[in-house]
């Protein structure tokens, strides 16, 4: 083999043994029950996993991952103040025309790097509930991408474990999941808008957000393990024939209301009198648009409502009966 083609195979060999050893600690640290710094240590190191693998792609399709400017006919490329080339950084690889992922995957890494920017300027707590579904995807992806780009050989799936769930979910427990009221407002503003700006084809596509069921199973015969978590796809037959016994969590996107559309339906309801200036004195002087009360979401420049502030419109109506009919 010449010198130069050795040299272009080592450099992607050790990029690609950088990028498991980096995806296979971010699994381990999350699953780790004694960190609890966990989801931003694991954005983090799929960061790094993700962008040298796909530097390690760009090489081998000889395509130029560093950044220059071309000056007549020569290229000049950009250095850090170290004198070190510039590298794109994984956004850049995502950009790429010459890019390999499928869509629903790079829509997952764009929600990672923006989560990263929003971790980046201001200390979270506790976000794993609320975003391991897209990280179940990360690795999915991750493992498949490898696999399918540089074959079997340097998947992850022989070492990727599942974190175990020890402990019953409570009613409050859950409500608090599905609300997510607790969170961080830059963090619940950045995953909301992120979200909201998805179809619902593409907020449901198991690339972007792996979402399971839990379910209880015990083994078939003595002396057999039991397996503690199966996981099934919520549109299976088997999770349609579910006993009512088993606790289902499924993950769905909050329907969003207009003003508008709020006031229609109190008025298709009875409450002819109710009016968008009745609905914009309410929202203000209850403090409705508080991100962290959870009742609805800007996205972009317009403000949607969740179903739970049309409750609250509607407790108000009620309240008020004879002010509105």
């Amino acid at each position: 083999m010449p010198k130069r083609k050795r040299r272009l195979f080592s450099i992607k060999e050790e990029l690609l043994c950088k990028s498991r050893e980096a995806a296979l600690a971010a699994v381990q640290i999350f699953n780790n029950p004694n960190i609890t710094f966990k989801a931003e240590i694991f954005i983090v190191l799929m960061h790094i996993a993700w962008t040298y693998l796909l530097h390690a792609y760009y090489r081998s399709k000889g395509i130029e991952y560093r950044y220059f400017e071309v000056r007549k006919v020569r290229r000049r490329f950009d250095r850090t103040k170290s004198g070190a080339f510039r590298y794109w950084e994984l956004e850049r690889c995502i950009n790429c025309n010459d890019s390999p992922l499928d869509r629903a995957t790079a829509r997952n890494l764009r929600f990672l790097i923006g989560l990263r920017h929003e971790i980046e300027h201001k200390m979270t707590t506790r976000i794993d509930d609320y975003v391991s579904a897209r990280f179940q995807a990360t690795c999915l992806n991750y493992n498949r991408c490898i696999k399918a780009l540089f074959g079997d050989k340097y998947g992850i799936d022989q070492h990727q474990a599942f974190s175990l769930q020890l402990a019953s979910l409570t009613d409050e427990q859950i409500d608090m999941l599905k609300d997510a009221t607790d969170l961080p407002s830059h963090i619940y503003r950045f995953i909301e808008g992120f979200d909201g700006k998805l179809t619902d084809e593409e907020f449901n596509d198991p690339h972007y957000a792996y979402r399971v069921l839990f379910v209880s199973k015990s083994a078939n015969r003595k002396g057999q393990a039991d397996r503690v978590i199966e996981f099934v796809s919520p549109d299976s037959p088997l999770a349609k024939t579910l006993n009512t016994e088993y606790a289902i969590i499924k993950e769905r996107e909050k329907p969003k209301h207009l003003p508008s559309r709020i006031v229609q339906m109190m008025q298709d309801e009875g409450y002819v009198g109710f009016n968008i200036h009745h609905h914009a004195q309410l929202w203000k002087t209850t403090d409705a648009k508080n991100p962290g009360k959870g009742y609805g979401i800007q996205v972009e420049n317009t403000w949607y409502w969740y179903d739970r502030w049309v409750d609250e419109v509607r407790k108000h109506c009620e309240a008020n009966r004879e002010r509105y009919t």
